[in-house]
């Protein structure tokens, strides 16, 4: 194994990556910093998230830059804000020993105006989103004509993301002059255009095979109904007490409802997405870092090309549409050489997506079978036995208080005081497994066979029809409230409007969604007082509707009865189905032509 002073890295930037804790370099590393410190050598490195990419083109980058020139001699571009910072962050440790070079971060959701005021100052290395470089270069403050070097890191997710264009009008805005470095997890036809068009003679460097997950990586699926995946999630979350994790979501809506979800069931859980503010965002992942938060949900493009040490799982709620995007979900986790597992939920018309996976990534996923509650009750208490273990005790500090403490828990026995502390610490657990819905994983054949799911989907109906609505859980009543999915109100916004009008704290128990209503669970004492407060409550100008789930559906039956049966209560009860047919057409046929003269009426005043 090489040393970086062998791959030719100069003194200061060894001396800055020897703090960082940078001892020997990576494959990557290895393969690529050589090449890129002659010159005229374009590249394209295909190497997983986590194998060191950054460092791999960004200490050559940095060893070529002129510190007495303040002109621009080399751009790094990202496909999001997050990893734009995250690389600028890198870059500027790795050159904390070179006097004068400047790096310089720009892209959109910041102010415009401070980004222009350090550009005109002179950074000679810029890092970019596509999108705000070519405002800039519009501009006429991003002044490309001395760049020597252009990177494009995450090349494939640029290009997926419909980056495209932008990276054509960049790559025609700098010296044909250049060196060009192409840096991917996958490779794609788009990223092939892109290396014809753009790249001479270069040379393609593939560390580990082309488009495989990442080595170290355990690949899992559990098969569930599809309204049993948050249930699913649940289970393996609490089966891993000790996990921290990016559970993956498909869309913006999700990805948040998700998170309510384990916030409201007291998770230690975040949202990651494209609807939050910039500084939202910043805010989230420096407590994801900072493991303040456990499980961070996150879209595909937020948490795109997120540098996360230590990550145990990435849980992905249902596969991404793209085998790309897998690859880059997988990639998150078994990192420095250390293992990791990806663990998909999936439905049933997902089980093709694995065996497609399957075949790209040349890995098996193992079929697995979702815990049951006597486990991870066991797993959840050996971890607080654990914890209990390992507390360090100041003697020091609490000597003062602990007469007092003698004396108020005298009456206890030794027996009684650890029951009691693990009841505290592990009693959520027994409440909910106690009585936790049964999960029932679905049968498939590998070719997941039609007539096997519509067999079990018609078997699903049947329980439902013999079962009736859902029932709210022991001690708690079903409400019902006419705001939903199509009304922007998920979790949250249904818990923040009761706690509106209701005083006092309101223990809100599962809540279901659907497009045009929802349903909540509260305790049964308190529903009639929830009924009550919330008959006053208004959303704009619209009248909030809150009641007894049972009383909604039966007013609903009735107005559909009155409905159904409407048309038919003039005829005779001894009518045959066919008479009746003509009857009502004979009654209905002057009300049809009335409408049908008044809409020829209306067409010839429209057209006179």
């Amino acid at each position: 194994m090489k040393t970086f002073e062998e791959l030719g890295v100069s003194e200061a930037i060894r001396r800055a990556i020897a703090e960082l804790g940078y001892e020997n370099p990576m494959p990557v590393q290895e393969e690529v910093i050589p090449y890129l410190l002659g010159v005229g050598n374009d590249v394209i490195a295909l190497a997983q998230t986590g194998t060191g990419k950054t460092a791999a083109y960004g200490l050559p980058v940095l060893q070529k830059v002129n510190p007495d020139d303040r002109r621009t001699q080399a751009v790094i571009l990202s496909p999001t804000r997050e990893l734009c910072l995250q690389i600028a962050g890198d870059l500027k440790e790795y050159s904390r020993y070179i006097d004068g070079l400047h790096v310089l971060a720009v892209y959109g959701g910041s102010s415009i105006e401070s980004q222009i005021r350090s550009l005109r100052k002179g950074a000679q290395v810029i890092v970019a989103t596509p999108g705000r470089l070519i405002d800039l270069m519009k501009r006429g403050v991003a002044r490309l004509d001395a760049v020597e070097n252009v990177v494009l890191d995450e090349a494939d997710e640029m290009l997926n993301m419909g980056f495209t264009e932008s990276i054509d009008e960049i790559l025609a805005g700098v010296p044909e002059e250049r060196n060009t470095l192409l840096f991917s997890a996958t490779m794609g036809k788009e990223i092939e255009r892109i290396a014809k068009t753009y790249l001479r003679n270069y040379q393609e460097i593939v560390v580990g095979s082309r488009n495989e997950g990442a080595e170290k990586v355990n690949h899992i699926y559990y098969l569930v109904h599809a309204k049993d995946k948050y249930l699913a999630l649940k289970r393996v979350v609490d089966y891993y007490p000790r996990i921290y994790a990016i559970i993956f979501c498909r869309t913006r809506m999700e990805t948040q409802e998700v998170a309510d979800l384990l916030i409201r069931d007291g998770y230690s859980a975040e949202a990651l997405h494209g609807d939050l503010s910039q500084a939202q965002r910043d805010l989230t992942m420096q407590k994801f870092r900072q493991h303040r938060t456990q499980l961070l949900v996150a879209t595909d493009v937020a948490a795109r090309g997120l540098d996360v040490e230590e990550l145990s799982h990435v849980i992905n709620y249902g596969l991404p549409d793209d085998v790309e995007n897998y690859t880059h979900r997988s990639g998150r986790t078994g990192r420095a050489g250390k293992r990791g597992t990806s663990i998909s939920i999936i439905h049933i018309r997902e089980k093709g997506k694995v065996r497609v996976i399957e075949k790209v990534i040349g890995k098996e996923f193992e079929a697995g079978t979702l815990p049951e509650p006597q486990e991870i009750c066991t797993k959840q208490l050996y971890r607080v036995m654990d914890e209990l273990e390992r507390i360090e005790v100041d003697d020091v500090q609490i000597a003062p208080f602990l007469p007092e403490i003698y004396r108020k828990l005298e009456w206890l026995t030794k027996e009684d005081l650890v029951k009691r502390i693990v009841s505290r610490e592990f009693g959520r657990f027994l409440n909910y497994y106690a009585n936790a819905p049964e999960i029932v994983q679905p049968t498939a054949t590998r070719n997941g066979k039609k007539g096997e799911r519509n067999e079990n989907k018609g078997e699903r109906r049947r329980a439902e029809r013999q079962n009736g609505p859902r029932q709210a859980e022991a001690g708690y009543k079903r409400l019902f409230i006419n705001l939903g999915k199509r009304d922007n109100y998920y979790a949250r916004e249904i818990i923040n409007l009761v706690n509106r009008y209701v005083k006092g704290k309101v223990q809100i128990g599962r809540i279901d969604l659907t497009t045009n209503c929802s349903f909540f669970e509260v305790p049964e004492a308190e529903a009639s007082l929830v009924i009550q407060k919330m008959a006053k409550a208004k959303v704009g100008e619209r009248r909030v509707v809150v009641d007894s789930a049972e009383r909604e559906q039966a007013s609903a039956g009735n107005r559909g009865g009155k409905e159904r049966h409407g048309r038919t209560k003039r005829f005779e009860a001894d009518a045959s189905p066919r008479d009746m047919k003509k009857k009502w057409k004979k009654e209905a046929a002057p009300e049809r032509e009335g409408k049908k003269k008044k809409r020829h009426e209306d067409w010839r005043q429209f057209f006179e």
